[in-house]
């Protein structure tokens, strides 16, 4: 077999880079095939392990074998990746798991599509092939179709197996990505910020063997998959956010106009002040949701975190703070009319007993303004400080 030429004699084209805590027992096995393909394709690469603190004998054997050790003090799946990916030297990254569950040995394809052009290139171990016992029921019937079925959804991303951890990319294109979390949702950014920044991605069929340890993985699932799901809901205020609290404005506006005038019946069902109460509820919380739907977004734009959007470029113009504090005090003002009706109102009892049930006709309404001006000239107050320039 020919060896691959020494990276000291030009530039790296590929660096195999293995997150590894204590993985002594599956370690050598992924250095010896990675080792073997960089030599059988005759590609210029390195093998770096970012060791997370290992206590056994994991850098020990990684050095014995010719990989480069990076120790990674902070804890966690991503951070280890990240700290690897940073102290590679190569053009191109290729990731995997160092527990023996991905042949390393069988790259090709990956390095073709990333010297086609593409940025990242994607496994999907549903089209390549997942062994007896390789995969727990629970994830690959639910928890991972889940995860990318939502990341389709609310992100328009093209992969099919959105948790692969086989996974190529141009370490330019990633690092410009910057990555920020540090756990097992780490797999779900780096393709979820890739959709966003709309940077090629490929896709191609891998494997997926049991893993040749005899201790249980790292991983744990309904722990590591709401992380997922909590990385998802942040990153898409429209979805987890905006839609879900324009609904409940909505329906709470409709069901307040049908009953402001009297009680209504369906049938033998009666809906009256008591209905009108939740629908005022509706109506502040589903606001509250939008309210924060915008912060997250302005907020996730000018932190990097996400790409700038220009209908939110858009709307930022209209919506000016002057424009909001005018908006929040009309709706005061209105809510302020609404109470000295009901002042006057209950003047004309000569300040007595009331019926509860027509003057919540009148108090609600007044109720629902006046928050409702209070919550617009602080959120615009707010998305203006979010707006501010900095050094």
């Amino acid at each position: 077999m020919m060896e691959a030429p020494d990276p000291a004699d030009g530039p790296i084209e590929l660096s195999i880079v293995m997150p590894c805590l204590n993985e002594a027992e599956a370690l050598a096995s992924c250095i010896r095939k990675a080792r073997g393909f960089l030599d059988a394709s005759r590609i210029a690469g390195e093998i770096v392990i970012g060791d997370n603190g290992s206590t056994d004998d994991s850098a020990k054997i990684a050095r014995s074998m010719g990989a480069r050790v990076v120790l990674i003090e902070q804890r966690g799946y991503g951070a280890a990746l990240m700290g690897a990916i940073q102290a590679s030297r190569g053009r191109f990254v290729i990731m995997g798991d160092a527990d023996a569950s991905y042949d390393f040995s069988a790259l090709g394809p990956y390095v073709e599509k990333l010297r086609e052009g593409y940025d990242l290139v994607m496994g999907n171990r549903f089209k390549g092939g997942i062994a007896k016992g390789a995969m727990p029921n629970l994830h690959r019937y639910f928890g991972n179709p889940l995860l990318t079925a939502i990341s389709r959804a609310w992100f328009k991303t093209s992969c099919g197996d959105i948790q692969c951890g086989l996974r190529g990319f141009r370490r330019d294109a990633l690092l410009a990505l910057d990555l920020r979390t540090t756990g097992m949702e780490f797999a779900s950014e780096m393709v979820v910020k890739a959709a966003l920044h709309k940077i090629p991605i490929a896709e191609v069929p891998t494997t997926l063997s049991p893993d040749g340890r005899s201790r249980p993985p790292h991983m744990r699932s309904w722990r590591d998959g709401w992380r997922n799901l909590r990385f998802y809901l942040l990153y898409s205020p429209r979805w987890a956010f905006l839609i879900p609290g324009l609904l409940l404005m909505i329906v709470g506006t409709a069901v307040a106009v049908w009953i402001l005038p009297g009680p209504r019946h369906i049938g033998r069902v009666a809906f009256d002040v008591h209905t009108l109460l939740f629908a005022v509820m509706a109506i502040l919380i589903g606001f509250q949701a939008v309210s924060f739907a915008g912060f997250t977004k302005v907020f996730a734009i000018s932190e990097g975190l996400l790409p700038p959007d220009p209908r939110v470029a858009a709307l930022n113009r209209f919506l000016t703070l002057e424009v909001g504090l005018a908006i929040g005090a009309a709706l005061l003002l209105a809510g302020v009319a609404g109470s000295v009706y009901a002042l006057i109102v209950w003047d004309r009892r000569s300040f007595g007993a009331l019926d509860p049930f027509e003057m919540m006709r009148t108090v609600l309404p007044a109720f629902t303004l006046l928050t409702l001006g209070c919550q617009v000239t602080f959120a615009s107050l707010f998305l203006s400080v979010l707006g501010l320039k900095r050094r």
